[in-house]
């Protein structure tokens, strides 16, 4: 992808997003970029896992069923891109425990079986958003290879966002329409907005400013 599609990619992500990343976690990323490569592979896991998850649990929607089965398979072979990468940069691929993002956003989540699916496309659309607009700000600062490799992940990632919120849109056209979504989008929003700009003080792709 080339630098004006990627900057066309971060103006649309800005626009759904509730706010830019802050230049301060960019400076964090840059001073930590072995923990910033170990997390991207673990964000890539986690998304397959998720979008497996969705497909088990909602076996009855067709339309579901393909656009996670195709996003597992991308993100798993983002998976394999990242180890590869971090391989040839004498990176192991360990283990380290999770941010706070993600979690904090699926407490906000209902329990009930509409209510629950409609939340977790919402919450997956906010997380792949935020991960794709992290790639395109980093882009331009990290090394060539490595902001080649982010600007390579753009197109699929931004459509990964795009359809979760298709999804969301078509499942909810009996239940309340775009009115509803909007409501619950602004509710997990507000969130994302304080755990982006919050403090933390363990440096993860998704984690908020340093402490």
């Amino acid at each position: 992808m080339s630098r004006s599609i990627a900057q066309a990619a971060l103006q649309q992500l800005e626009q759904f997003l509730p706010c830019p990343t802050p230049q301060a976690w960019l400076d964090w990323a840059l001073q930590n970029q072995t923990l910033l490569l170990t997390d991207h592979a673990n964000c890539e896991k986690k998304a397959a896992s998720n979008a497996m998850t969705l497909m088990y649990r909602h076996v009855g929607h067709t339309g579901l069923l393909t656009k996670m089965s195709q996003l597992a398979r991308e993100e798993l072979l983002h998976f394999e891109q990242v180890v590869a990468l971090m391989a040839a940069r004498n990176i192991p691929y360990e283990r380290i425990g999770a941010s706070r993002y993600a979690s904090g956003l699926r407490a906000l989540m209902r329990t009930d079986h509409h209510g629950g699916l409609i939340d977790s496309l919402l919450v997956g659309a906010i997380v792949e958003a935020r991960s794709c607009e992290r790639f395109a700000r980093l882009a331009p600062l990290l090394d060539e290879e490595l902001g080649r490799f982010y600007r390579s992940l753009l197109r699929s990632e931004a459509r990964h966002f795009q359809d979760y919120l298709a999804l969301a849109a078509e499942f909810n056209e009996q239940h309340g329409g775009q009115q509803a979504i909007d409501e619950r989008l602004a509710v997990f929003m507000t969130l994302e907005r304080e755990l982006i700009e919050s403090t933390d003080t363990e440096f993860r792709f998704h984690s908020g400013v340093p402490a």
